[in-house]
């Protein structure tokens, strides 16, 4: 694939994101002066790791480290400090600690600092256990994780289930907040675009701590365009297949805070290893966006140039192997001992696939995103569940079968279900009832039953249910409408031959089979400047778009090409790699902000696990 187009500007320095947390951190650190052991949320370990290794705290007096465990501690020291998500479970727990201490009559100082944001019903929960005189509480504003040059993670992998299942809308003011912060470092946004209900919320948050903040921002415009949406206007795409290198390391081995662990079958050794994956990893980042099929080519071409490089210290003086040895070598050895890694990784990723029938399934897929063979799909929806072939496989190509074709009909959805309670477990009634109120499994609305709903949301309007009415119109409002949204937009390509090897849109991420929903309408809009001429698509998507452009912006050549997008409930990395190749088509530079890196494993295991 080509590499960035030479005309592309630069991306802007996203490192000082990591700066400025960390100086917080360290000065809230010295608000607890002295030794002090710190107990950190499992949730941070990762994220704290790339903000602030322990040398550093070390630094600032932090003399042991724990993770939350919610079980009694062995700590005997006098200052404890507490670095948590605000969860009551988590408070709740510090509570009882402080007071077994009470108890016991030893005498300690308690600080707890609350990451993102610190919540009322949190320091409720430490009045009410009668210790909020005896702990003192911080915020630490940590809302941005650089993951890479051009990837910025929220790590707030609850912001899809607690906004989108239960309603709450308690980290909006937190994400508002994150495009407050870029907005202060890199200058005023000319032009924000968005779509979905949350959306809207996000940037109503943004704008008011603008208009409330004492200092303006200064500074030349380093971004112009932003783009906002809600992860609930496309739901299709995280539930199909990845098949772009980082996105199939991501599905096998889970790839945390841009870092993964390879397993023993990848090292080929006895013991696992943690490896960074960015843009550092010279053989990574040549690979990272590619097709898997293309894979293995790009790694053999590697390893014979590196032999190559490795073969020219033949035939060198001893001046010139010298010079080989102090600026060459090491760099060399480094990227030898990359590339046998991401050949073990390629290699135990074809084994599992393979294992999993992964051609047919993708073949399933692509059928589904057609709309052809339909009863064919059911059957082998049918015979993956009662093989038991993958609890999570099962449940996502049930939710895709959905997706696609804007609900199941009764009979189908009904032995679908039946069949999935039968070899999963009927704990899963619940799963399905989230999976219901995300819009992910629904039941096909035939005319009848739309005439008979809009009767019933007559007769409400009449008797001024309000709440009733909600529930009746969002449950009308969840359809996906895919088909007439595919023909409109095109996400299917009608191509026979797709060359994975020269892509030629950004469908090549799904196989040529697809082109993300949600890259599709960033690429539309940005084309246009706005959202005129989509209109009927943003009906189908039920609304809530919005353009806003700036008063007072001079953005200059570089800014106009710069795209920040923000994906609130998660993005995929093939969604991030086809917002790249859209980036190089265009000359632009597009960086990708999310509230967490996600895919249809973490969505299903989150929905599982809250039930």
């Amino acid at each position: 694939m080509a590499s960035q187009r030479r005309d592309a500007p630069p991306l802007p320095d996203v490192s000082v994101l990591k700066r400025v947390a960390r100086d917080q951190l360290i000065f809230l650190l010295e608000q607890l002066p002295g030794k002090k052991d710190l107990f950190i949320d499992p949730d941070l370990m990762s994220p704290l790791d790339r903000i602030a290794n322990v040398s550093t705290l070390k630094q600032h007096e932090v003399d042991k480290l724990y993770k939350v465990e919610h079980k009694p501690i062995v700590s005997v020291a006098e200052q404890l400090c507490f670095l948590i998500r605000p969860r009551i479970q988590t408070v709740t727990w510090i509570c009882d600690l402080v007071n077994s201490d009470k108890a016991l009559g030893r005498v300690r100082r308690y600080k707890i600092i609350f990451t993102p944001q610190k919540f009322f019903a949190c320091e409720s929960v430490l009045e009410e256990r009668g210790v909020f005189g005896d702990v003192s509480c911080d915020q630490w504003d940590f809302h941005l994780l650089p993951v890479d040059d051009d990837i910025i993670s929220l790590e707030l992998p609850e912001f899809f289930t607690d906004t989108f299942l239960a309603g709450d809308q308690r980290w909006v003011r937190t994400v508002g907040s994150s495009l407050h912060l870029l907005h202060s470092l890199f200058g005023p946004f000319s032009k924000v675009y968005g779509i979905g209900r949350i959306a809207k919320m996000v940037y109503e948050s943004f704008r008011t701590q603008l208009q409330t903040e004492e200092t303006r921002t200064k500074g030349d415009a380093q971004i112009e365009n932003v783009f906002i949406i809600d992860r609930d206007v496309d739901l299709v795409t995280p539930f199909c297949s990845q098949v772009v290198y980082e996105g199939l390391v991501d599905d096998v081995f889970r790839i945390k805070c841009g870092c993964v662990e390879f397993s023993p079958d990848v090292t080929a050794s006895d013991k696992s290893i943690k490896v960074m994956l960015n843009s550092q990893d010279k053989v990574f980042s040549e690979i990272r966006n590619e097709h898997f099929s293309n894979v293995f080519g790009f790694l053999s071409q590697k390893a014979r140039t590196l032999q190559m490089s490795y073969d020219k210290r033949r035939g060198m003086d001893i001046k010139q192997m010298k010079t080989f040895v102090s600026e060459e070598l090491k760099g060399l050895k480094q990227e030898h001992r990359l590339l046998s890694l991401h050949i073990g990784a390629s290699e135990a990723m074809m084994k599992r696939k393979t294992k999993q029938d992964f051609q047919e399934l993708l073949r399933t897929e692509h059928s589904l995103l057609e709309g052809f063979e339909l009863r064919e799909c059911i059957s082998f929806i049918e015979e993956h569940i009662s093989r038991q072939v993958s609890m999570m496989e099962s449940l996502r190509l049930l939710c895709l079968l959905s997706l696609t074709e804007n609900g199941l009909l009764p009979k189908d959805l009904r032995s679908l279900k039946a069949q999935y309670l039968q070899s999963y477990g009927f704990d899963h009634l619940l799963t399905f009832s989230s999976l219901k109120t995300l819009g992910l499994v629904q039941e096909q609305h035939t005319a009848e039953t739309l005439s008979a709903m809009e009767t019933r949301v007559g007769r409400l309007v009449n008797d001024r249910t309000a709440g009733k009415l909600t529930e009746a119109i969002s449950s009308l409002a969840k359809k996906s409408n895919f088909r007439a949204l595919s023909r409109k937009l095109n996400l299917v390509p009608k191509v026979e031959d797709y060359d994975l090897r020269v892509p030629k849109d950004m469908a090549y991420v799904f196989s040529g089979a697809y082109i993300p929903l949600s890259c599709r309408l960033i690429e539309q809009v940005l084309d246009r400047e706005s959202w005129s001429g989509l209109e009927e698509v943003t009906r189908l998507l039920n609304g809530h778009e919005f353009n806003v452009t700036g008063s007072a912006s001079s953005p200059g050549a570089d800014s106009q090409r710069r795209v920040l997008v923000l994906f609130l409930g998660g993005c995929t990395f093939s969604e991030i790699a086809a917002l790249r190749f859209l980036a190089r088509e265009k000359g632009l530079r597009i960086i990708t902000v999310t509230t967490a890196i996600t895919n249809s494993s973490r969505i299903l295991e989150s929905l599982v696990q809250r039930n």
